[in-house]
């Protein structure tokens, strides 16, 4: 009897592991898409609509999930503080919400430099800034969607299979 409760403890725990790395896995290409959504609302907030930056990511944290909305709203609680750099306020605010992303370190990379450049040039230049960076995360977005599509079921069936080879050891 305690054999086959633990069994099925080490197979749901294995099972679980699997499917939250697949979970990982998936919310990566969706989180970079999300960003780009972001930014191409802040072009069109900075273009179109002259917003002040502030008020622009109150209100794209609004039409976004966490944790990219999260990421918006401190970062213009950030702006708020006035010995604070644009640049400063975005990097501060993309460390605090990194951990909560399926993001890797090449796109915080690329958003780091977005936010070196953002609010230093013209609206034009500003423009081409968000073009480009839209570019490089679709560049990643696409990579993402191709090691999904690889790794994303087999990493739930080695889940599953890790269990039952640690049940079978143990038998």
């Amino acid at each position: 009897m305690f054999k086959l409760i633990g069994s099925l403890l080490i197979l749901g725990a294995t099972t679980i592991i699997g499917f939250e790395i697949a979970r990982g896995l998936s919310e990566r290409p969706k989180q970079l898409q999300l960003f780009a959504a972001s930014l191409e609302t802040l072009e069109t907030e900075i273009m179109y609509g002259h917003t002040p930056l502030g008020e622009a990511c109150i209100k794209i944290s609004k039409q976004l999930p966490n944790p990219i909305s999260a990421h918006y709203v401190r970062f213009s609680n950030f702006l708020q503080k006035e010995e604070i750099t644009v640049y400063k306020a975005w990097e501060a605010a993309l460390k605090e919400t990194w951990k909560q992303t399926a993001l890797k370190q090449n796109e915080f990379e690329i958003l780091q430099q977005f936010g070196a450049n953002l609010g230093r040039h013209d609206r034009e230049s500003q423009q081409k800034q968000i073009i480009l960076t839209l570019n490089h995360l679709s560049r990643e977005e696409k990579e993402a969607r191709e090691k999904q599509k690889i790794y994303e079921k087999m990493s739930r069936n080695l889940g599953v299979l890790i269990g039952v080879l640690i049940i079978l050891l143990l038998l």
